[in-house]
């Protein structure tokens, strides 16, 4: 059975965001996909210190909340949707260092695990917050699932997101579109194997040239 995890990055646990992130869920159960919906937006979560232990570690040095906890699961997921409100046209800034220490200290690969952002505003920057999210799963070689529209929703309350019903089709497509994409790579990997990645090279010019 494949199990997605789903990042609720707003401090309001029955919000907007968890109204979009909770209609997914009622998908992936009909689709058979596990799902466990996780807090993050309301605890402290401190950013990146670029200090390097994780390498060493193979997980965050600091332990003040849940990025090492959920780099266990995300280890053993077969994708991931992240769920954050727009602050000034951006993720709001807990998400943002939770999926930078998440991202960074899981030294494991997230090849072909699929990735999902979800935004929700009352009216602007769902968009410019939605190209950000994608931007963790795009850089980790992590399929991105897409549906009939932006992965938006919109309102001042979790009422006023039941009443964006173009908003609650897109998430539920999405969760159709990443059950399908979860499923489909699962049976491809038994059949061929994931694709070869390269590594080694890594653009630098230490020259000057």
């Amino acid at each position: 059975m494949a199990k997605v995890l789903l990042l609720n990055g707003s401090p309001n646990e029955k919000g907007c965001t968890a109204t979009a992130l909770q209609e997914m869920i009622s998908v992936f159960e009909k689709e058979g996909v596990e799902t466990e919906l996780i807090q993050v937006g309301k605890g402290p979560v401190r950013g990146c210190i670029a200090c390097g232990a994780c390498e060493k570690l193979g997980k965050c040095v600091f332990n003040d909340d849940l990025v090492n906890e959920v780099a266990e699961k995300f280890k053993e997921a077969d994708g991931l949707v992240v769920g954050s409100p727009v602050y000034y046209a951006s993720p709001n800034g807990t998400i943002l260092s939770f999926m930078d220490r998440l991202f960074y200290s899981s030294n494991y690969s997230k090849h072909m695990k699929v990735g999902a952002a979800v935004v929700s505003a009352r009216r602007g920057g769902n968009t410019a917050s939605f190209d950000v999210l994608n931007k963790y799963f795009s850089i980790s070689g992590m399929p991105i699932a897409t549906s009939t529209y932006w992965n938006q929703v919109h309102g001042f309350t979790a009422e006023d997101v039941l009443k964006d019903k173009e908003g609650l089709q897109t998430m539920r497509n999405l969760a159709h579109n990443m059950s399908f994409m979860m499923k489909a790579i699962a049976d491809a990997k038994e059949k061929y194997g994931l694709p070869e990645v390269e590594r080694g090279s890594f653009t630098s010019f230490p020259d000057g040239l």
